[in-house]
Order: C-alpha cells, then sequence, then structure tokens
C-alpha cells in the first residue's frame, strides 16, 4: 500500500489516477479539483487546501469505498452506515485530512445531479458542475469566491464541455429549478463585485467579470420550466435551500 502524499494536491492527484488504473468512475471536485484544471493560478488567488472531495456515480460507493480503505483512509462507519446511498466520509489520520465522496448527486444547499455527466476518462466533474458547486452555498465564503474567480480566470463559456464552463449546462439546470436559480445567480453577481477587491490586472478583472456576465444572460435567456415559474410566485416568502449539518 502506497503511503499518503503529504501534498494535498499530488494526493489527489494519485488516488484519481488509482481509481483510472482500475476502471473505477472517480472525479475531484472543490478547491483541489479547481486547482488541478488551472493552467495558472495569479498570487491573488491561489489558496491552501484542506480536504479531500470526490464525486461518483450512483451505485458506485462500494468501489470507492475499497479503493479509499485500500489507500490507508479510516472510514467514518457510523455516518457510511446511514448515509452511504449519498455520501461517504473517510479520514487521514496523518495529515488531519477529510475526504468527501458524493454519490450520484452534490447534496448540500441544494442538489447539482452528477450522474450522467462523469466519466472515468476525466480526472474532475465537468467545469460547469464545478463551479455550481462552488457557488450552491447560501452563505458563500471567501475560499468559494476565490475559486470561482480562478474558474473564470482560467476558463472561458460556451455551450459544450470542451476545456469550458458549459453555459448551456449551467442554464438548463437553473431553468429547473428557481431555488438554484435564486442562489447561483446571487452568487454569481456577487463574485463579479469583488473581483475588484484581488490584486489582479485590469485586463484579467475584466475578464473574469465578462465571462461571469456571459453566464448571467446565459441563464436570463434558457426558457424556464414551469416548475421554476410556480416557484418563483412564491419567491423568498419560503426558505429556498437546505441547511446542511457540517459534519467534522
Amino acid at each position: 500500500m502506497t503511503a499518503i502524499l503529504p501534498s494535498i494536491v499530488d494526493e489527489g492527484e494519485r488516488l484519481i489516477n488509482l481509481a483510472h488504473s482500475q476502471g473505477t468512475t472517480l472525479a475531484l471536485l472543490g478547491g483541489v479539483a479547481v486547482r488541478l484544471l488551472a493552467r495558472e493560478i495569479p498570487p491573488a488567488l491561489d489558496r491552501d487546501y484542506k480536504d479531500l472531495d470526490f464525486a461518483v456515480p450512483k451505485g458506485g460507493g462500494r468501489n470507492a469505498s475499497k479503493l479509499l480503505g485500500d489507500s490507508g483512509y479510516q472510514p467514518e462507519v457510523s455516518f457510511n452506515a446511514m448515509n452511504g446511498n449519498e455520501r461517504l466520509l473517510f479520514h487521514d489520520v496523518d495529515h488531519g485530512r477529510q475526504v468527501d465522496v458524493f454519490v450520484g448527486s452534490f447534496r448540500m444547499c441544494h442538489v447539482i445531479p452528477l450522474t450522467e455527466r462523469l466519466s472515468a476518462e476525466h480526472r474532475t466533474v465537468p467545469l460547469a458542475e464545478l463551479m455550481l458547486t462552488k457557488l450552491q452555498i447560501v452563505e458563500l465564503n471567501e475560499k468559494d469566491v476565490r475559486d470561482t474567480l480562478l474558474l473564470f480566470y482560467t476558463h472561458g463559456v460556451a455551450d459544450n464541455d470542451d476545456d469550458v464552463l458549459n453555459g448551456a449546462r449551467i442554464a438548463e439546470l437553473c431553468a429547473g429549478d428557481w431555488g438554484l436559480w435564486r442562489t447561483i445567480t446571487h452568487n454569481l453577481e456577487r463574485c463579479r463585485e469583488l473581483v475588484t477587491g484581488y490584486e489582479l490586472s485590469d485586463a484579467d478583472r475584466t475578464r473574469i467579470s465578462d465571462r461571469i456576465g456571459t453566464v448571467l444572460e446565459r441563464i436570463e435567456a434558457e426558457p424556464k420550466s414551469r416548475g421554476w415559474k410556480l416557484r418563483a410566485k412564491i419567491g423568498e416568502r419560503k426558505r429556498w435551500y437546505e441547511l446542511p449539518e457540517e459534519v467534522a
């Protein structure tokens, strides 16, 4: 058994490569995924990473559990027994790190479906879903802002998954769920406001802001579902998000 690597980014890559060598679908998400996909990282958008997050398709939890167990990670036995259909937890005791495995979908403040979008050939979830998992949190924190700005710094927007943020996918999910739309559009606007506070060149700030604007325009233009329109009539009079419990 290979020892767990001290560098969390290197360890994330090691686990992905191990999964792929076994034909197991295991995709990174979270900050380490953003880091791996960034072609360059300006100092203003760099940060440290504390935990690893992975996604597997529905039914993929057993393979992920075996892979992580064989790799030296300790399972959170009670939590996994109760929640294993949706989420699994493991610990790297020596380095004080937690590993989350989301099964089938990413479920926190909102639900982001993943199963049909995962592939054994890719190291991370698609860029569109990666952005959505960053911005689905209602109380946006600084590390998620920084990661989102880095995504827009390094990737353009188009209606495909070819190393770009898939505006069509983002718009499709937001058009079917008013609550998700409300949170994502608000947080995109917030990120566009906050980019001025980072030590980036004017050209870089403009590029990021313009790309965020493109996604917002794509979301606005997408025809909304009947369910979206019905929920929009209620608006913020009813809570539109879940309050996930923090698991330590």
